[in-house]
C-alpha cells in the first residue's frame, strides 16, 4: 500500500462538496482498496502512546459550534482489535499500549466520510504523544512501514500549516509565509530531505508561525517515515484557507 499524509482542514469538508473532497475522491480512486486503515490523527494527543483496539469504534465528535448536520455523521467502519495487538507488537522503540477508551476522531472520520463512504475498512487510530520530539514520531513511522505490506493504509491526517489563532475567518487569504512554508515543506519532501522536517523549528520565524503547536504536523512524520526506497511523493490539494494548509502528500 501507498502511505497518505491528508491536510484534513474543517471538520465540516465531511458533508460538504468542494475542491478538497474531490481530490479525496480522486486519491481513494486511485489506491488499491485497503484492508484496514491505520490513522495518525491530529485530534489524539495522549502521554505515551496508544492505540484503539475497539471492534466498533465510536465516532467522536470532537468539536463546538458547527450545525447539527455534521453532529448527526456517524463513521461506523469495524475495528480491528488483532491488527491493534499486532501494532503493539511491532512497534520497539515505544511502548504502544491498546485502549478501547477511543474511537474515530473527525481527523480521522471527516476524511474517511468522502474517501471510504460506505465505511467497510477496518479502522483504528495510533495516539500521538506531542511532548517527544520529532525524530521519536519519524521512528515509529518507519517501524509501522511494514504493514504497508500487509496492506494497510497508513494514513496521516493533519495540516502542514495550522494556526487558527491567527486566521482571519472574514478574509481567508493565504498569508505569505503559510504558503512559503508549505512550499519548503514540499519541497524537502520531494528532494528527499526529510531529515530537515524533523526539528522544524530549525527552519525559521515561518515554521513556528505554522506550527505553533506540534499535533497537526506530527502525523506527516509518520508518513515520512513510512516511506521506502523507490517511492515518489506526489502532492496533492494544494491550497490553504488564510493559515491552514489543505495539502495531501502521497508515498507510492
Amino acid at each position: 500500500m501507498p502511505a497518505l499524509f491528508v491536510g484534513h482542514g474543517s471538520p465540516m469538508n465531511a458533508i460538504e462538496d468542494n475542491t478538497y473532497t474531490h481530490g479525496w475522491r480522486e486519491l481513494a480512486a486511485r489506491l488499491p482498496k485497503p484492508k484496514a486503515i491505520l490513522c495518525v490523527s491530529a485530534h489524539w494527543e495522549t502521554r505515551g502512546v496508544f492505540v484503539c483496539d475497539a471492534a466498533q469504534p465510536q465516532t467522536i465528535h470532537d468539536f463546538y459550534g458547527f450545525p447539527q448536520a455534521l453532529f448527526d455523521v456517524r463513521y461506523p467502519a469495524p475495528g480491528d482489535p488483532a491488527l491493534a495487538q499486532r501494532i503493539a507488537s511491532l512497534v520497539k522503540s515505544a511502548k504502544v499500549s491498546a485502549t478501547q477508551e477511543w474511537g474515530l476522531d473527525h481527523g480521522t472520520w471527516s476524511v474517511l466520510n468522502i474517501m471510504y463512504p460506505q465505511a467497510d475498512v477496518p479502522t483504528l487510530q495510533l495516539s500521538i504523544d506531542t511532548s517527544r520530539p520529532g525524530a521519536f514520531h519519524y521512528a515509529l513511522g518507519n517501524e509501522l512501514a511494514a504493514l504497508r505490506d500487509e496492506g494497510v493504509l497508513i494514513l496521516g491526517s493533519g495540516d502542514i500549516v495550522h494556526n487558527l489563532r491567527l486566521l482571519n475567518f472574514r478574509d481567508p487569504r493565504p498569508t505569505d509565509w503559510a504558503v512559503h512554508f508549505d512550499e519548503t515543506v514540499r519541497a524537502r519532501i520531494a528532494d528527499g530531505r526529510v531529515e530537515d522536517l524533523l526539528d522544524w523549528h530549525a527552519l525559521g520565524r515561518e515554521a513556528d508561525l505554522s506550527v505553533p503547536t506540534p499535533e497537526h504536523y506530527l502525523p506527516l512524520l509518520y508518513v515520512l517515515g513510512a516511506r521506502r526506497d523507490g517511492d515518489v511523493a506526489s502532492f496533492h490539494n494544494v491550497g490553504y484557507f488564510g493559515t491552514v494548509s489543505m495539502t495531501s502528500v502521497l508515498l507510492s
